[in-house]
């Protein structure tokens, strides 16, 4: 069957799955909530009250304080700082990539086997991407706007800038994946998953590793700084792939709480009615990327005086 959306564009769905009613309204809920989301996020709150407290916590003294003094240092302070971020506007959007892992399975080892795999997989890409920019910003990290100190405009900083650009491309991609799913836009994956079935979860996991190479995140940027110091490419991408591993630990941690606390009841549940994975999967990524690329792109640079964004007093 092929699909024709609003524009006249016609394009074949994913094959072999029925496709939701009301998927207009799927859409504008998604988009919704995905903006409401990013008008009452507390980056304050969530970088400094949870960020900061929690890396204190685990490295028993002020995080962002005390120098890091030697490699083994680094190494500790990345994983932490990651931990630490697995909240933050510019890592939460990866619990948005989960959804398309859940797997069914009779036993609780099978279920956490069929849990771990996907998991895996996920883990490779971000592994590839997080590493790869580690060894680059070790090499020239003092030329990349990522650690620059310049503002531009009336006080924007250029860090900001590459964030802005980093997130809204993910958050777009997000959002694309998310309209695939459900049939109204072309899966750019199809293809690609028809030749290495794996591929899916290895391009959603670079997605996930590309978060640090536009994450402001205060602790995040100390370790870039001490990495670029080094200029040492095999521990930038050490220390980077361990920052991107902390951030998705939490998130791993609960999805396989969940597999196994649900004894695939909710994988069941989407398995009872084909189109359910559909809706789910493209509720999810919907959502997740209108709040990346609306906070990111919206009201990130509303907050400097470019355009405006509802946000709440806190």
């Amino acid at each position: 069957m092929t699909l024709t959306d609003s524009t006249g564009s016609r394009h074949e769905p994913l094959p072999d799955i029925p496709l939701p009613r009301h998927r207009a309204r799927l859409v504008v809920l998604g988009v919704l909530a995905g903006a409401i989301a990013a008008a009452l996020w507390s980056f304050t709150f969530v970088d400094s009250v949870i960020g900061d407290n929690v890396a204190n916590t685990l490295l028993g003294h002020n995080a962002k304080g005390t120098a890091i003094t030697g490699v083994a240092a680094g190494a500790i302070f990345a994983f932490v700082s990651g931990l630490a971020g697995t909240f933050t506007a510019c890592n939460v959007a990866a619990f948005g990539a989960v959804v398309p892992l859940v797997r069914q399975g009779d036993s609780w080892h099978h279920r956490l086997g069929e849990t771990m795999r996907p998991l895996s997989r996920l883990a490779v890409g971000m592994i590839v991407v997080s590493g790869l920019y580690g060894a680059i910003g070790a090499l020239i990290g003092e030329r990349l706007p990522q650690l620059s100190t310049a503002t531009v405009g009336d006080g924007l900083p250029v860090r900001l800038i590459q964030a802005s650009v980093v997130f809204g491309i993910i958050g777009l991609a997000f959002i694309w994946l998310g309209l695939a799913a459900i049939g109204l836009l072309p899966d750019p994956l199809a293809r690609l998953e028809r030749r290495f079935p794996n591929a899916r979860l290895v391009v959603l996991g670079a997605l996930v590793g590309g978060f640090l190479i536009g994450r402001p995140f205060p602790l995040f940027h100390k370790l870039f700084a001490y990495a670029a110091q080094t200029h040492n490419p095999l521990y930038g991408a050490a220390v980077f792939i361990l920052q991107s591993l902390g951030n998705v630990v939490v998130m791993s941690v609960l999805f396989a709480l969940l597999m196994l606390v649900a004894k695939g009841r909710f994988a069941r549940w989407l398995a009872a009615k084909p189109s359910r994975l559909a809706t789910v999967t493209a509720v999810a990524f919907i959502v997740a990327g209108s709040f990346t690329f609306l906070y990111w792109d919206v009201r990130l640079p509303a907050m400097f005086g470019y355009g405006w964004y509802p946000t709440a007093g806190w």
